[in-house]
């Protein structure tokens, strides 16, 4: 993990948004984000891992980041990020990619690998559907990311 003064503040928000929340296994929910951006190679990568579900799953708002003085480009991730229960899964991750935000497409792949990680359920295994959805999303993030990845590197 990288400790900055910016991650230490995300961290702070994490925690306080989450307060109270377990995941499936019954561990508490800060443990997943802090997992998340533990895979994380830069402060900003590693403020938005922490803060990737913070306005998904809690009461905290884009305002509330702003007020706090996240940077515009780590909100812009945790934006990116953020899945609008209306529309599926796949059109969510379709979102993602569609993004091409590199740092977003990290912190998704570190996201559901560590959401594949069936010890982190009670039952020790994951429902068959959630897991096909995980590897179908896992496989299409990878493959954007290496897409960016070239583009970059051709762009250079």
């Amino acid at each position: 993990m990288i400790y900055t003064e910016l991650t230490k503040k995300a961290m702070r928000i994490a925690f306080d948004a989450h307060f109270g929340q377990t995941d499936r296994g019954g561990t508490p929910y800060i443990c997943h984000p802090l997992h998340v951006a533990d895979q994380m190679p830069d402060e900003r990568t590693t403020a938005a891992a922490i803060l990737h579900d913070v306005l998904e799953d809690t009461d905290v708002t884009v305002e509330d980041l702003r007020r706090e003085e996240i940077p515009e480009e780590v909100i812009r991730i945790v934006e990116i990020l953020t899945r609008d229960r209306r529309i599926s899964y796949a059109s969510y991750i379709d979102r993602i990619i569609e993004s091409g935000n590199t740092d977003a497409l990290l912190v998704k792949q570190a996201d559901i690998r560590h959401n594949m990680d069936e010890s982190r359920t009670e039952s020790g295994t994951l429902p068959r559907s959630l897991k096909h959805r995980y590897e179908e999303a896992i496989v299409r993030v990878e493959a954007a990311l290496k897409e960016e990845t070239a583009l970059h590197v051709v762009n250079e």
